[in-house]
């Protein structure tokens, strides 16, 4: 029998990351899909790390389904629509910092919360379940509010529910509808890990404590405001208030994922009953070995 079960939620899609020759890699990845592999790479064996989302039936989404599934990713809540394909970002890189250019027009990931039964039964169950503010921005607005709905249903039920804000306004009609969003999805997470150059511009935060009462009042039991390589401030019903300063990365090649690869350490070390602090360095230990390599997804030396 496993021990955990975890399941993330999102569009993973094909990353094309620039290379020193100044050509491209073709690999798989997106913010939700990027925490899954690390946290398979972080957790026991017998732990089950699982993805929901759809794909094609195309050669390319055959393609990234062999991928999830050649690193120890469950796929069983990957729906197949034969009239859609998987989208495509490509990645450009300025002294380490990254832009995004996407290609997601005919994303089957855009109706992964189409079928209610469906995703109802892939979240049953689950020890733990993320999703994103970007799982929010690529669905329609009744599928948003049916995934909002299921993940409320499944925190009834007993399951953790994890939230990372996520704020990318061009995925968006307008801050509002963005800000909306992210807020109405807080009030459904018990644990929320949002980037203070996000949510302070989008929602007049001064300081990250502000960012972490606005949250505590949607009910959420833990928040961690992650600050780039700045001071993490955070807080859990157990613990309080806790800070904690991760230690500098000297050479950043590339900053692709690096949320995403401390959500997976933070979230790994709390399900083994890691301390907050404890918890906060594993995620800044991993987040600071991927920021040292290209593109989002890094073999970790753990």
């Amino acid at each position: 029998m496993r021990k955990h079960q975890i399941l993330t939620i999102g569009e993973c899609m094909v990353e094309m990351a620039p290379r020193q020759d100044e050509a491209y890699n073709r690999n798989f990845a997106g913010d939700s899909f990027n925490t899954a592999w690390y946290l398979r790479q972080l957790l026991p064996s017998d732990d089950q790390v699982g993805y929901c989302s759809a794909v094609g039936t195309d050669g390319i989404s055959n393609a990234m389904l062999a991928f999830m599934q050649a690193a120890g990713i469950a796929t069983q809540a990957v729906r197949r629509i034969p009239s859609r394909t998987v989208g495509l970002y490509m990645i450009e890189l300025a002294n380490g910092e990254r832009s995004f250019s996407y290609w997601r027009g005919e994303s089957a990931a855009k109706l992964l919360a189409e079928d209610r039964a469906f995703l109802s039964q892939a979240v049953a169950g689950q020890n733990l379940v993320l999703f994103s503010g970007i799982t929010l921005a690529i669905l329609s607005e009744p599928h948003r509010q049916q995934l909002l709905d299921v993940l409320r249903d499944a925190r009834a039920s007993g399951t953790t529910i994890a939230f990372d804000p996520n704020m990318r306004l061009r995925l968006w009609p307008d801050q509002q509808t963005m800000c909306d969003a992210v807020a109405k999805a807080a009030m459904v997470a018990d644990i929320v890990l949002p980037s203070f150059d996000e949510d302070g511009p989008n929602y007049r935060d001064e300081t990250p404590q502000a960012t972490i009462e606005r949250y505590k009042a949607s009910g959420a039991t833990c928040v961690v405001v992650k600050n780039g390589p700045g001071r993490v401030h955070a807080f859990s019903k157990d613990e309080g208030s806790v800070v904690f300063d991760p230690v500098p990365v000297e050479t950043v090649v590339d900053t692709t994922a690096a949320g995403d690869s401390f959500n997976a350490g933070f979230l790994a070390a709390r399900l083994s009953g890691a301390s907050m602090v404890d918890a906060m360095t594993r995620g800044a230990f991993v987040s600071a070995q991927v920021i040292k390599s290209r593109g989002a997804l890094v073999p970790l030396q753990i």
